[in-house]
């Protein structure tokens, strides 16, 4: 992904994933200032990754990549020493 687009930090509601409450711009903007597309992005996956209870291609589905784009992302984020919600497809 080479430009990064307030849709892609913050998807459409899918039927996937019971949507959460709005942040309030105040709890949003903190997250974004100072960080790295790439550090926005792994947030993001993670956050998914958690809310679909590990289900990679529920997540990929939700976040609109390739299963194998997100398996990739993954094993970069494991290699990084992140902890990476247990893979339960």
């Amino acid at each position: 992904m080479s430009q990064v687009f307030p849709i892609h930090l913050f998807p459409a509601p899918s039927p996937e994933i019971p949507p959460l409450p709005s942040p309030a711009p105040n709890e949003i903007v903190p997250l974004l200032i100072g960080s790295t597309v790439g550090e926005v992005e792994r947030e993001l996956v993670l956050q998914t990754l958690g809310r679909c209870d590990g289900n990679r291609t529920r997540a990929a589905r939700v976040l609109g990549v390739s299963v194998r784009t997100l398996r990739n992302k993954i094993r970069q984020y494991s290699a990084d020493g992140l902890d990476v919600p247990a893979h339960c497809d």
